[in-house]
């Protein structure tokens, strides 16, 4: 076998192989010849071992092909090439000799193997024949494809077949360079030249079987190489808090994008076309709160089907969709009115409420608070809320509480609040009174019933309803053009909310303009 892998066994075969070449020049006796015989025998039977571990190992490799071909599969073109290769150079050997044993009656009786007539006629007639040229250019054609195959990656290996199956002139113990095909195979005995035959297809398994064996073992290193993992943190969970401590760990974790998985199962969907080394996700988040992963990779190793479960978790938070800008100094509600709020925690799914004339109207985080009724001049909201992990985490805010601003009076469509109104008499008589909120936030309906009414200079008359009645027109008519009229102490209430009490609605002074 090849130098650095040869059992004591092979060692003292080859150790007797070149003895016994050294007696080829003497007269030898019979017990040489069947030595020689005895060698060739010890050979074939370690070249059958080694094509049934070569064979093995291509069909081990075919397996490993067809379950990862990425990975595999240039592995498998490139032994298959090595293969052939060696597979042709042994072929043409048994075929010599097989033709060389055609000629003896025994092919076992090596004791009558002892001319040198059929290798000298068939190889060397005073210069070398066209099939010893064949069997040269043989050997060469193996040495360059072979060494071609291996290149840099295996030196050892090729600096082995360049020196077991080099084919330059060899010089003899004189010091006379002859053709190689003459120095190892004329004028030997046939037993002999036969065994050497054998020495070299042993030759040809041997380094078969180191290539493909290096070749396996540099594909298995390279995928347990460190540079192959990388390190990944895994948290406890996908979310912290601030003030929280950051738990998790770190791992290493191996990545192949040569592996390719035959099924993938995420939370009980199979995935289509999972692709190879990783599998991408995309789906949706799910609502706020803990969501979990659950699932299952499964691939093929040798006959089996191997199954790798797997199950995380992650926070879905609310997304964010506008800025959080709060006025300190305007947290207000107003009395006699519902005032409409939105109540949340970031990254909490639903909260609790709760604070005097709170209540929660449509989805969730909607509320209105009616203060009406609420004596003090503040109002505290009080939040709490669970996490995904299941803590409770809670906060309040106090908000002050406000009158509804004074109203002011308004006839026709103009109100009172830019001082004097200019409007001329018939525009007084018909117009409605009526009250309204300017600037405010809400907006509210104001009903009046009453109204006084008073030509300066001249008695208040009582008005009910939103018109002048027959006293306060006849009292307009016997006003004169520049005239100052006064609608004052008008009576409004909000619709829907007759029990509060708005403050007095600002009063309307008109100057006649006719």
């Amino acid at each position: 076998m090849a130098g650095g892998k040869q059992t004591p066994r092979q060692k003292m075969i080859n150790l007797m192989y070149l003895v016994f070449i050294a007696m080829m020049a003497l007269n030898m006796s019979k017990e040489v010849l069947t030595a020689f015989g005895l060698i060739n025998e010890s050979l074939t039977e370690a070249n059958q071992n080694a094509e049934q571990r070569n064979t093995a190992f291509m069909a081990g490799l075919a397996a490993k092909a067809n379950e990862q071909p990425k990975q595999y599969k240039p592995l498998q073109e490139k032994a298959q090439k090595i293969q052939k290769v060696s597979s042709d150079l042994n072929n043409y050997i048994a075929q010599l000799k097989e033709g060389a044993l055609a000629t003896e009656k025994d092919p076992k009786d090596y004791e009558a193997m002892d001319k040198a007539n059929y290798f000298n006629e068939r190889f060397y007639q005073s210069k070398v024949t066209k099939d010893g040229e064949d069997f040269v250019a043989q050997v060469d054609k193996y040495r360059n494809q072979m060494t071609a195959l291996i290149g840099e990656n295996y030196p050892d290996i090729t600096k082995e077949v360049k020196s077991k199956f080099s084919t330059e002139k060899v010089e003899d113990n004189e010091g006379v360079k002859k053709e190689w095909i003459y120095y190892n195979f004329v004028g030997f005995p046939l037993i002999a030249s036969i065994t050497k035959l054998t020495q070299m297809q042993n030759d040809i398994k041997t380094i078969e079987n180191e290539v493909l064996s290096k070749m396996l073992q540099g594909e298995q290193a390279s995928q347990l190489s460190m540079s192959n993992y990388e390190a990944i943190v895994i948290p406890d969970k996908t979310a912290f808090f601030s003030g929280e401590n950051f738990k998790g760990k770190v791992v290493l974790g191996r990545f192949d994008n040569s592996l390719s998985f035959d099924k993938v199962v995420i939370n009980k969907k199979e995935i289509d076309n999972p692709g190879t080394g990783t599998v991408n996700l995309d789906f949706p988040a799910g609502n706020i709160g803990e969501q979990k992963i659950q699932g299952t990779l499964q691939f093929k190793e040798g006959d089996s089907i191997v199954d790798l479960p797997f199950t995380t978790s992650y926070a879905v938070i609310p997304k964010p969709n506008s800025a959080v800008i709060s006025a300190d100094k305007m947290n207000v509600v107003y009395r006699g009115v519902k005032n409409p709020m939105t109540i949340s925690i970031p990254g909490v799914p639903s909260v609790t409420a709760n604070a005097p004339g709170l209540s929660q109207s449509g989805g969730a985080g909607s509320y209105v608070m009616d203060v009406t009724n609420v004596k003090s001049r503040e109002v505290t909201i009080n939040v709490s809320g669970k996490l995904p992990t299941g803590e409770t985490v809670s906060d309040s805010k106090k908000f002050r509480i406000k009158e509804i601003p004074r109203p002011v009076g308004v006839i026709g469509a103009k109100d009172g609040s830019g001082g004097i109104i200019r409007m001329n008499r018939n525009q007084v008589e018909i117009s409605p009174v009526s009250a309204t909120l300017p600037d405010f936030d809400f907006d509210l309906n104001l009903t009046v019933s009453g109204f006084k009414f008073q030509v300066i200079g001249q008695p208040v008359i009582q008005v009910s309803g939103t018109r002048l009645n027959g006293s306060a027109k006849s009292a307009l008519a016997g006003a004169k053009r520049g005239a100052t009229v006064q609608i004052f102490d008008i009576q409004a209430k909000i619709a829907g909310n007759g029990s509060y009490k708005l403050p007095k609605v600002a009063p309307l002074v008109i100057e006649l303009t006719n």
